[in-house]
């Protein structure tokens, strides 16, 4: 039974169904209006706040090169893998991926050592498991068993038995949780999130891209251009071998 507190003598109210609904529809409308404006007139995102750049370096060589923190369970960094890899092979610089996990997301701890132990086989399978699995998000669903059989599956697409333990002494566990940590260093709060990164140039030594569905060859362009007259990148020399004594 509503009353009008307000009144010096309450009285018994009896609630007009109709009225309500048209009430409670004119508040929601009120509400959608605000947030819509609130979003269009609010600043935009201003990005990850970087507190740490040492991952956001390219790698010995190159002079411009994708640098992506990723969760293999997270929905839109599954989309924009095949636009990174694209991107990253076109113009031939190297794609860095770091683990960077979601603590909602079930099984992406678990595909992230998974992904580590075939590079223990070769960066080019652990890369290819990584392209798999994004690939295959929606018939994985949040279901770690449904994780299992598919790696099972990929290894013996590709004549692998799986051994009882990947990772028997915590190394691979240790790796990803060393890529959390460095992400976190950096100011990392959300994936995926893609910086370009530069070494010499005229341009600034990295910038992010925030959608990468439309900006990533527009950043890399960028990024080409403003080291099109950067000094030779510098590699580390290569050590001679040592000469074998001369058999008698």
């Amino acid at each position: 039974m509503f009353r009008y507190s307000c009144l010096p003598h309450p009285v018994p109210f009896r609630p007009n169904r109709a009225g309500l609904l048209l009430a409670f529809a004119f508040i929601a409308l009120l509400f959608a209006a605000s947030s819509l404006a609130h979003a269009q007139f609010s600043a935009p995102n201003p990005g990850t706040h970087v507190m740490d750049t040492t991952a956001l370096r390219p790698p010995a060589g190159a002079r411009v090169a994708i640098v992506e923190f990723v969760d293999m369970e997270c929905p839109i960094c599954g989309t924009t893998n095949p636009i990174i890899r694209a991107a990253a092979a076109r113009y031939k610089i190297p794609l860095v991926r770091h683990d960077f996990l979601i603590p909602a997301h079930a099984w992406s701890p678990t595909a992230a050592l998974n992904a580590r132990w075939f590079d223990t086989k070769s960066k080019a399978l652990g890369d290819e498991y990584r392209d798999q699995v994004f690939a295959n998000q929606p018939s994985l669903y949040n279901n770690l068993d449904l994780l299992r059989q598919f790696t099972d599956k990929f290894a013996q697409s590709h004549g692998i038995t799986l051994p009882f333990s990947l990772d028997p002494q915590g190394k691979l566990a240790a790796d990803v949780k060393a890529d959390n940590d460095l992400g976190r260093r950096t100011g990392i709060d959300h994936t995926p999130t893609v910086f370009i990164v530069t070494a010499g140039g005229k341009g600034p030594p990295f910038f992010e891209v925030q959608k990468p569905q439309t900006d990533l060859y527009t950043a890399i362009d960028r990024a080409l251009a403003d080291t099109a007259s950067a000094a030779p990148v510098k590699t580390a020399a290569a050590k001679p071998l040592a000469k074998k004594p001369a058999a008698k």
